[in-house]
């Protein structure tokens, strides 16, 4: 009896391992080595033409040097600082908005989440008509309603990275979705109770609502802090780093050392320090997620 239960076990276990075989293999071959030697080519002179050479630590010593490196790292940082609030209260204002019974619910919330779904590079092209100083829709809706002068949008170093910024709340479908699932486990019983005890629509929302969403809050803080640290395709498109380098940023710098310049041991390094600064930002955000994410005892 004991050999049989043995034996199912591990067929059971061979299934098991069959199915799981090819993600290991994907992971091995297109993360876990590729990451391996990038670690590697960071402390090299590589340029994909020859073969790497070591050099030690050169490649860092010459990044803490490097005028342009801290120039996209300080843009970089200006673009998170806020985008990534103005996301997630963008996001979050929306979610409250469509989980309300209305008519028309379905319809606002796929209006809501179509952005989402175009790719980047055609909504990069989009913006570009919508923010053309000339002939965008933008500013001739601007000159129509009296302005004479309107910003060159994606001209102008000042408005530049603002434009970029507002883009970015144009396609946060997908949050607004995760927000709505988080909302719709929010018991009744804790609105009943609190409006019995006569808090208004503001308080239900800050006392219940955001205290049973928090582990979703954290969630999408998290993601749209990795996502921020690597925002590339868009300005790439949209401005190439421009004007005057005020849209420059840190992965767009990283793809012309490694793609352009083939300085790919130099771009190693960049994405080594990318990697823990972008740990080290979601360290610090999970330790002070202590004090304001409630999990369910449920």
């Amino acid at each position: 009896m004991s050999m049989t239960k043995s034996l199912e076990s591990n067929r059971n276990l061979a299934k098991g391992l069959c199915f799981v075989l090819p993600w290991i293999i994907g992971f091995f071959l297109f993360t876990a080595v590729p990451m391996a030697l990038s670690f590697y080519y960071s402390f090299c002179d590589y340029s994909l033409l020859q073969r790497p050479a070591f050099i030690g630590w050169r490649n860092y010593y010459e990044l803490w040097f490097d005028p342009i490196f801290w120039v996209v790292l300080r843009n970089t940082g200006i673009y998170a600082a806020i985008a990534l609030p103005a996301g997630v209260v963008f996001a979050l204002t929306l979610a409250l908005l469509l989980n309300a019974r209305i008519r028309g619910q379905a319809i606002y919330r796929t209006i809501i989440f179509l952005p989402s779904l175009v790719p980047s590079v055609a909504s990069a092209m989009l913006w570009l008509w919508l923010l053309n100083a000339r002939l965008g829709l933008v500013n001739t809706v601007l000159r129509a309603a009296g302005a004479h002068d309107p910003p060159a949008w994606l001209g102008d170093r000042r408005w530049a990275m603002i434009s970029l910024i507002v883009m970015s709340l144009w396609g946060l479908g997908n949050t607004v979705v995760i927000y709505l699932a988080g909302l719709q486990d929010v018991p009744r019983e804790l609105y009943e109770a609190a409006e019995l005890d006569g808090a208004g629509a503001l308080r239900r929302v800050w006392h219940v609502t955001l205290p049973c969403i928090s582990p979703v809050i954290f969630f999408n803080i998290v993601m749209a802090i990795i996502a921020t640290a690597q925002i590339f395709g868009t300005p790439y498109i949209m401005t190439g780093g421009g004007p005057a380098r005020s849209t420059y940023f840190y992965t767009m710098y990283l793809y012309d050392n490694a793609f352009t310049y083939l300085k790919m041991g130099y771009a190693s390094a960049m994405s080594w320090v990318q990697f823990f600064i972008v740990l080290a930002i979601t360290a610090v955000a999970a330790m002070a997620s202590k004090r304001w994410v409630h999990y369910s005892s449920k």
